[in-house]
């Protein structure tokens, strides 16, 4: 089993979107083992975004993150990575197909609705900047549509 790091960006919380969000991810099959509505730290937000410091849109990105709620999640199933990120839809809104997340909800690029993992090192790097190993919550379903 795969485990990834979702969240709902401040757009998606303002916005109402938690629960029709949730349920995108719960339908494809995928188990939620941590979820929390939390304020992201100036800290944790220059950890999240790394990768682009000294770029031009940097500063905005910090700044948006923490502008207001966002819900942190951890999800976990066969292939989550991938698949999560192909429901989320591209990146770019006007490229996002209709039926992804972002097709269906998002109207802003900057404001996209939504982040997900791109690799298993970024999931272990993200879940450990927003979740303490003692917030995951190991469990099997006892019910599972496919079985």
């Amino acid at each position: 089993m795969e485990r990834t790091f979702i969240m709902i960006k401040p757009d998606g919380v303002q916005r109402g979107l938690i629960g029709k969000i949730i349920t995108r991810l719960e339908d494809k099959g995928f188990t939620m083992v941590a979820g929390k509505l939390l304020q992201v730290t100036d800290e944790q937000a220059q950890r999240h975004y790394a990768e682009h410091e000294g770029k031009v849109f940097y500063d905005n990105l910090v700044r948006f993150i923490t502008s207001s709620p966002v819900f942190a999640m951890v999800w976990e199933g066969d292939d989550v990575i991938a698949l999560s990120r192909i429901l989320m839809g591209k990146t770019e809104v006007k490229d996002a197909q209709p039926g992804t997340i972002r097709g269906d909800y998002a109207s802003h690029t900057p404001h996209n609705l939504i982040h997900g993992s791109d690799s298993p090192e970024s999931s272990a790097r993200e879940i450990a900047n927003y979740f303490d190993e003692s917030e995951l919550v190991n469990y099997e379903k006892s019910i599972t549509p496919w079985m």
